[in-house]
């Protein structure tokens, strides 16, 4: 979700917008519709986080319009708070099967509608949050899993070869011992030399001196 919640308000009424616009633009970034048609073009231009939906318009009422969103499958998730100056129990229950999370009677009252907006923006947080978590936990489970797929191309016998350390893998090809490893596990190299090694380094250098005095 965005740092700001984005509201569409939705009504034929503008004086109703601009009433529950004053309301809530403090917390929210607002965008609003006259009608239907429109409400669809905004919905689709711009994603709302939550949607206040005049259930009686002309053309396309609130219902319609509900149902036109939910029918899209990266808009159906959209909230959408039904309002309406029928308050009836089938005006309420007819609101609710076409998909809407909640249902507030006209005139609102703003203390109530600036709760109901706010408890459901949380809602919607707390949702994508644990989306979030559930995508980073798949993404770590990928990760974990491949490591110990590759980890396991290091179980069993290696065949290394004894004079220039190279490993020869499943498909009888060599290969660089480092580049195996890192290739098939998470190990990562960096290169140094030995005691012994830079013991017998030094003789090799001091007798190529000595061998070149000598000439």
């Amino acid at each position: 979700m965005r740092e700001k919640p984005r509201i569409l308000i939705v009504d034929d009424e503008e004086i109703n917008i601009q009433i529950m616009t004053g309301a809530l633009k403090g917390d929210y970034e607002i965008d609003s519709a006259l009608d239907g048609k429109q409400a669809i073009l905004k919905v689709k231009e711009c994603v709302p986080d939550l949607i206040l939906l005049d259930m009686m318009m002309p053309d396309l009422n609130g219902a319609d319009v509900c149902a036109i969103i939910k029918a899209e499958e990266r808009l159906a998730h959209i909230p959408i708070i039904f309002l309406t100056a029928l308050n009836t129990k089938e005006g309420e229950s007819k609101g609710l099967e076409a998909g809407a999370i909640d249902y507030i009677v006209k005139p609102v009252n703003i203390d109530l509608i600036r709760l109901r907006v706010k408890n459901h923006i949380e809602v919607v947080r707390a949702k994508d949050e644990i989306c979030s978590q559930r995508d980073l936990l798949t993404s770590q489970k990928a990760d974990l899993e491949a490591s110990i797929a590759r980890n396991k191309h290091l179980e069993g016998l290696l065949q290394i070869c004894m004079y220039c350390k190279q490993i020869r893998d499943d498909g009888n090809a060599w290969h660089q011992l480092e580049l195996y490893i890192t290739k098939h596990s998470d190990a990562l190299f960096s290169h140094g030399i030995c005691p012994h090694c830079l013991e017998k380094k030094r003789d090799e250098l001091h007798k190529k001196k000595r061998d070149a005095s000598s000439t």
